[in-house]
């Protein structure tokens, strides 16, 4: 980028279209409806693309933006993580500080205000009574399964939830953060009973699914296929048991469903993984010239929605087809930092809010592409598929 191209003050005290404005060497100017404008530092981190927050315009300038990103860069290109050694934060931080300073830090590229205001509720109702004083480096698996019993089986939803926000905080203020995320969700629950069975879609826990995956790719049966479809595209049952030929753009690799098929009413993309076109082109072999279905049955009609639920049920399984839509929401909520915005896209959910859909006028197609290419790309990687 040219020095012609690159941000000046001048150029950002006059955007207000929102959108993201770059400055060179992935360093943006993100600027929002709201007219809110922060900055976001887009890099390649042990070959993974992640966005970093470095906090909002004109609070940082776009000299100290600046000079941040470069700081970023150089702790990547010698092997340390940013977000553990930007800060070298008091040995005491406290929780409760630590929360106020992640919500912060995660606020704009990372997390939406909406998820941001939802969490800090959860912590301030069930965290901060019980472990807002205490120092984050004393919080162990111990400390939050006591603070989740009272809620653990009586509130199952609300327990799991408020345990991926304190670990989310964590991650983010203890220079360890990045070693607790596959271990301290699961220390926590073997210190508590068994939560009761989902009153609604029993969901498979995402760290099962990559081994579940390895046995269901087995399976090349019509069924299994457009169970693997609908997980890998975080479809519901009856939008793949519906598809057709004809929606699908493969040089794209798009799934455009038509408005009159969805929940909603409203047409949805979808973009398509490398992982989701291999099970398209197996499918294939199921072709026939007098029906455009996909996963046609014998009759030529879509299959039925017990065709999936068999799937599951001859492997031994108790979770609902349904369920794998909660699975990939938990799995983006833990294991990466795509926004909370950008899931329910994918998942086609209405947003509830009139004012946000008001201006809501994209739909994160690009973003989504990226999500769903990590989502198979995890789903898969057991089975070489």
């Amino acid at each position: 980028m040219s020095n012609s191209q690159r941000l000046t003050a001048i150029k950002i005290s006059h955007l207000t279209q929102p959108g993201r404005y770059g400055d060179g060497k992935g360093l943006m100017l993100l600027v929002q409806a709201s007219g809110h404008k922060s900055w976001v530092l887009r890099l390649t981190s042990n070959g993974k693309r992640r966005d970093f927050g470095l906090g909002g315009y004109p609070g940082t300038s776009l000299a100290k933006a600046r000079e941040l990103a470069e700081q970023y860069r150089k702790d990547i290109r010698e092997g340390r993580d940013p977000l553990a050694f930007k800060i070298q934060k008091p040995e005491r931080t406290l929780f409760r500080d630590a929360a106020k300073a992640a919500m912060e830090g995660l606020a704009g590229s990372k997390l939406g205000a909406a998820t941001i205001a939802t969490m800090q509720k959860r912590l301030s109702t069930y965290a901060y009574p019980r472990i807002g004083h205490l120092e984050v480096q004393t919080i162990d698996a111990t400390v939050l399964a006591d603070l989740l019993r009272p809620i653990w089986t009586s509130k199952p939803e609300t327990a799991l939830r408020v345990r991926q926000a304190i670990i989310r905080v964590l991650r983010f203020s203890r220079p360890d953060g990045h070693l607790l995320e596959n271990s301290l969700a699961k220390a926590v629950s073997d210190r508590l009973p068994k939560q009761p069975d989902s009153q609604h879609h029993a969901a498979m826990p995402h760290a099962e699914l990559p081994a579940f995956w390895r046995k269901l790719a087995a399976k090349e049966t019509k069924g299994a296929l457009a169970l693997q479809f609908t997980i890998l595209t975080a479809a519901r049952s009856g939008e793949t048991r519906g598809a057709r030929w004809s929606e699908i753009d493969e040089k794209a690799a798009e799934w455009n469903i038509p408005a009159t098929r969805m929940k909603m009413k409203k047409a949805h993309r979808v973009p398509l993984s490398a992982a989701a076109l291999a099970i398209l082109k197996k499918a294939a072999a199921y072709k026939r010239r007098d029906v455009d279905l996909i996963f046609p049955s014998d009759a030529g009609t879509p299959l039925s929605d017990m065709t999936l639920t068999k799937v599951l049920r001859d492997m031994k399984q108790d979770c609902r087809v349904h369920g794998f839509r909660s699975t990939f929401a938990d799995w983006r909520g833990d294991e990466t930092d795509y926004p909370e915005e950008i899931a329910e896209a994918a998942l086609a959910h209405e947003v509830p809010d009139e004012v946000k859909r008001a201006y809501r006028r994209t739909d994160f197609f690009t973003k989504r592409r990226a999500l769903m290419d990590d989502w198979g790309a995890f789903c898969t990687k057991d089975s070489g598929r």
